[in-house]
């Protein structure tokens, strides 16, 4: 059977996005969620829209005659930095934002360390994506480990950039009040609340926000 056609993101991602969003504002107005809460999370929502379109689709669905001959594992480069160039940054630039919203969505996010996992993970699980799309579809994506240390400089960089924000008067507490309650923004600054104001609070797991 030779088959060809492309599955664009817009009918797969939009109608997902329309969903949240609904879901969303039904919250907020059931005052389940934070307006500033709910913002932060159709914004992150948004961007792992984003960064789905960018990465995955469109799927190009190859079958028969037309399909990608080329075994898989010639699809995998796994040296690092030898075909490195400029093409490297945009997928630097891809992940800052990713790096920057961890700490306000998650509770594990609590050092640069710990983003930084969390931002490779993420990129190999992109990366894994492309693959079974090149192995299952034969659309001809390929893997490319300089794409994943690439992501992971960029979350690194967010990472730095929202401690730097949360040490600023000015956006720390627009950051704080859109931080989810668990998140590890909002558990440090409780701590550093309750150290400073001579009280006793609960012991949280991890250690504080930092660089």
């Amino acid at each position: 059977m030779d088959m060809r056609f492309q599955v664009d993101s817009a009918p797969v991602l939009g109608p997902a996005l329309v969903l949240f969003a609904t879901g969303t504002v039904i919250r907020v107005r059931r005052g389940v969620w934070d307006k500033r809460r709910g913002l932060l999370r159709l914004a992150a929502a948004v961007y792992v829209a984003a960064v789905l379109s960018l990465t995955v689709f469109p799927l190009n669905v190859t079958w028969g005659e037309y399909a990608n001959q080329a075994p898989w594992i010639g699809q995998i480069n796994f040296v690092p930095l030898l075909t490195a160039d400029v093409t490297m940054v945009p997928n630097v630039i891809m992940m800052v934002p990713a790096g920057f919203l961890l700490p306000l969505l998650f509770r594990n996010a609590t050092s640069a360390s710990r983003a930084t996992l969390m931002t490779a993970a993420a990129s190999l699980s992109v990366e894994a994506a492309q693959l079974l799309s090149y192995i299952v579809l034969d659309n001809g994506r390929s893997v490319d480990v300089n794409d994943l240390l690439a992501n992971t400089l960029g979350g690194l960089a967010g990472y730095a950039l929202v401690t730097l924000a949360l040490r600023v008067p000015a956006l720390r507490g627009t950051l704080l009040a859109a931080a989810l309650p668990r998140s590890a923004a909002s558990r440090a600054d409780r701590r550093r609340a309750a150290t400073a104001d001579g009280t006793e609070e609960a012991p949280i797991a991890g250690p504080a926000v930092r660089p």
